[in-house]
């Protein structure tokens, strides 16, 4: 039973529903329920839906003896010993703890039965003086860490020898007496002996936030599930009956539950990987609400009024006209797709996407063409300034000298950015909205209120996951001169592919085209990864290519300086954050992994980065000497970058020294060579476009991934696939799977479902079944669920989807 405070010192029982605010729940309280609902726990639904990160058996542990060096390793032992050793760098806590060994006691019993066998194991805390005068002798502990190899010390009581492992700035557990007596007895039971969750804190780093510990969410949860069975209360079922039947999946409560408080026998392996029925449920709860929404959102908009696009004889011309190559299979069938949608009276929502260098571009420019022809204006949106220049450039280039079949006049296009001076910022809206522009091309600047169309027809949004998807649908929504909101058709490209499941999701309410053929004449490109050591060789190569005629990029992660002021360097601080994740220590805050967050800043920032400032200095004073090198960066004007790729381009520059700014809409078939220095950096998607820049000619290219002295293993994995792969959907696949979505798209942007249980990564094949089943719904296809359960599915998304996953409510 929970209390409400009526009045000072007044407290009324309030009984425990689902929807009942935490602050009522035993232990909670209005201080403690104010910083949960921050994190988003704000009814005792929400908490229940905190589910545990991990699980710890410490009904059967696994034997001491079972482990090897480098396991992670949950164990429950008793405190033998503490010391507190004083180091010229900083204390140092150890602690002794025993691990009974199997078949220790023997079968004898009484004064016969010979002293425990135990193994040991030692902790050690960096800087742990706060903690020598937490542990008794005797105490029982539970530790989660990972174990390493130790030669010091025995067993007390023990063999020598016995010591065979150590643990570095452990999580502990200090496990409640089993003499306990009153609540606490009560409690113990959540402790000892069973399967046990460990939850990530809720606290954060509020005052109070080391309180809430996983032994305080224990007994929180085990609080509130009892009292929810005292008054017989269940949890309002969300899937159909029948559809729970069908899929064998067991009803919300009791997954709940079971995922809190795992039932004796269950399996380890299924609850750490989220296999049980439990998790199976409640992630496919999550997928089938979503795919609902989405399936519901694809059908209104077929439903909506939008411009049925012309394609007569004189679109034909326009194309054909434009084209400097013969297309390529794959970009017929997607230009066929989208000119499809085109034509109906519907708003068109495709995602056109394919590997690097496979022509979405000049795809995307037909489709432009198309909607100009019939007399409407195109806005082509992209995330950096030097990329809308380059689509700018290259619009001009294939549009400049052709003429209008239908008008009779040059095709006009504009470019919008922020960097333009006030005065000719104005000069181009103006333009737009007085429809003097066909195309107008920029980055953000195209979503600025003062930015409006005469007569939009079509949007094209690159680099997708660059933007946040409410300034995507944003730009359609343009009013025209006549003020009424006009509905475009949408083209959405990628630059690199996106994996099915976020396909799926984040970009769920879009027909997905795929370019799955590389234009003729492009040759596989040659991927090696070499150490900082064997630079030389690789400048003599770049040296050799030049000779023969060919170019070379060299990129680095920073402009100058050691400071880590590029974006992409955002990648490697993630994983010194992630170094520490899932550590929250139930002791305290202060039980976090300092030593190994110590070694990943070692590791990260102490390295020395090489800038391309300074390597261009460098290189053309020595190891490129007499070579042509230029320079191209993110703080260079629009202007300065337009004349030095223009120059790389002409063969005026041999080797151009760059910053990710080429990582995208550069394309000079001559050259052949890229060296990534420091790639240890950079992320999977950033790697595989930067390799992208050479392999678009018919000569041999070359990939060079230069590392610094400390790699860490995430980035062995990035570079061990991009040697293996030059695939993009294999290498998007196995970024999703190690960075998972929140980081995938390089910055958490507004648009990705936050999922309580499901992870895209992991749970493709259920996504796959709930997209499968919430389409069967729509379609009323399951005759066996009745019209309340229906009523109250519907009633459910509506309530659930602005609050949950409000991206497709855009």
């Amino acid at each position: 039973m929970g209390f409400l405070l009526v009045s000072a010192g007044i407290l009324k029982a309030v009984q425990i529903e689902l929807s009942t605010p935490v602050k009522y729940i035993k232990r909670v309280g209005e201080r403690v329920a104010a910083g949960l609902a921050e994190r988003g726990v704000e009814t005792v639904e929400d908490l229940l839906y905190h589910l545990p990160f991990r699980y710890e058996d410490r009904l059967h542990p696994k034997p001491l003896g079972e482990y090897r060096a480098g396991d992670m390793a949950s164990i429950v032992g008793e405190v033998r010993g503490t010391v507190l050793l004083r180091t010229r760098k900083a204390p140092i806590f150890e602690m002794t703890v025993g691990v009974r060994a199997p078949g220790g006691d023997g079968e004898m019993r009484g004064l016969l039965r010979p002293p425990p066998v135990l193994e040991t194991v030692k902790c050690l805390w960096f800087h742990g003086t706060y903690l020598k005068d937490r542990f008794k002798p005797g105490q029982m502990i539970a530790l989660y860490g990972k174990l390493e190899g130790s030669r010091s010390g025995n067993a007390l009581g023990g063999v020598p020898g016995a010591t065979k492992f150590k643990m570095v700035q452990p999580t502990f557990e200090i496990l409640p007496d089993a003499t306990a007596t009153g609540e606490d007895a009560e409690f113990t039971m959540l402790e000892m002996g069973r399967i046990v969750p460990v939850y990530e804190s809720l606290g954060g780093k509020t005052p109070w936030g080391a309180k809430l510990t996983s032994r305080w969410l224990r007994r929180v949860m085990w609080t509130v599930f009892r009292e929810l069975a005292e008054i017989g209360a269940t949890a309002e079922e969300t899937l159909p009956q029948a559809l729970r039947e069908r899929l064998g999946l067991p009803g919300r409560m009791a997954a709940l539950e079971a995922l809190h408080f795992p039932a004796a026998g269950t399996l380890m392996r299924e609850l750490m990987s989220a296999r049980t029925p439990a998790h199976q449920r409640l992630i496919f709860e999550e997928f089938w609400y979503l795919e609902l929404g989405l399936e519901l959102k694809r059908r209104r908009l077929r439903e909506r009024e939008g411009t049925a696009f012309a394609t007569g004889e004189k679109v034909r011309e326009a194309l054909k006209q434009m084209l400097p190559f013969k297309p390529t299979a794959a970009q017929k069938r997607v230009l066929g797709e989208i000119v499809g949608d085109m034509r109906a009276a519907r708003p068109m929502r495709r995602l056109l996407q394919g590997d690097v260098g496979s022509g979405k571009t000049i795809v995307a420019l037909q489709a432009a063409l198309v909607a100009i022809e019939n007399g409407y204006q195109v806005a082509m949106m992209a995330p950096t300034e030097i990329l809308a220049t380059q689509h700018y450039l290259y619009a001009r280039r294939l549009l400049s000298d052709q003429i209008s079949p239908t008008t009779g006049k040059p095709y006009r296009v504009a470019l919008l950015t922020g960097s333009l001076d006030d005065r000719s910022k104005r000069e181009v809206r103006g333009r737009i909205f007085r429809g003097e522009i066909d195309l107008a091309i920029g980055t953000h600047a195209l979503v600025e209120e003062k930015v409006d169309f005469e007569n939009l027809g079509l949007v094209i949004v690159d680099e997708q996951h660059r933007f946040g998807v409410q300034q995507r649908f944003k730009l359609m929504r343009k009013p025209g001169a006549s003020g009424v909101a006009t509905e475009p058709d949408v083209l959405v490209m990628t630059a690199t592919p996106i994996p099915r499941t976020l396909a799926l999701t984040v970009y769920g309410d879009l027909e997905v085209s795929m370019l799955d053929e590389l234009p003729p004449g492009r040759t596989p490109i040659v991927t090696r990864r070499m150490p900082e050591e064997r630079s030389a060789e690789v400048w003599d190569f770049v040296r050799k290519q030049v000779t023969a005629g060919r170019q070379a990029y060299i990129v680095y992660p920073v402009i100058e300086g050691e400071r880590d002021d590029q974006p992409e360097l955002d990648f490697a601080r993630g994983e010194e954050d992630a170094s520490n994740a899932g550590q929250n220590a139930d002791s305290s805050a202060a039980l976090r992994n300092d030593n190994k967050k110590s070694k990943q800043q070692q590791m990260f920032q102490k390295q020395k980065l090489r800038s391309a400032t300074e390597m261009f200095e460098q290189l053309r004073a020595s190891e490129l000497s007499g070579l042509k090198l230029g320079l191209l960066h993110g703080r260079m004007s629009a202007d300065d970058k337009e004349v030095a790729m223009a120059r790389f381009k002409r063969g005026e520059i041999d080797v151009l020294v760059a910053t990710t700014v080429i990582e995208v809409g550069v394309d000079v078939p001559n050259a052949t060579v890229m060296v990534i220095e420091h790639a240890e950096r950079f992320g999977l998607a950033q790697m595989h476009q930067l390799r992208g820049r050479v392999g678009r000619g018919a000569a041999k290219s070359f990939c060079v991934l230069l590392t610094g002295s400390k790699i860490s293993p995430e980035a062995e994995m990035r570079l061990d696939a991009m040697v293996q792969t030059q695939n993009g959907f294999e290498l998007a696949e196995i970024d999703l799977e190690q960075r998972g979505p929140g980081e995938f798209f390089g910055t958490r942007q507004a648009g990705l479902p936050e999922f309580r249980v499901a992870n895209l990564a992991r749970d493709r094949e259920i996504l796959e079944l709930a997209k499968k089943e919430a389409t069967k719904f729509v379609e009323s296809r399951d005759t066996g669920i009745s019209k309340e359960e229906i009523e109250r599915v519907w009633a459910r998304l509506k309530q659930q989807w602005q609050r949950r996953y409000g991206l497709v409510e855009a």
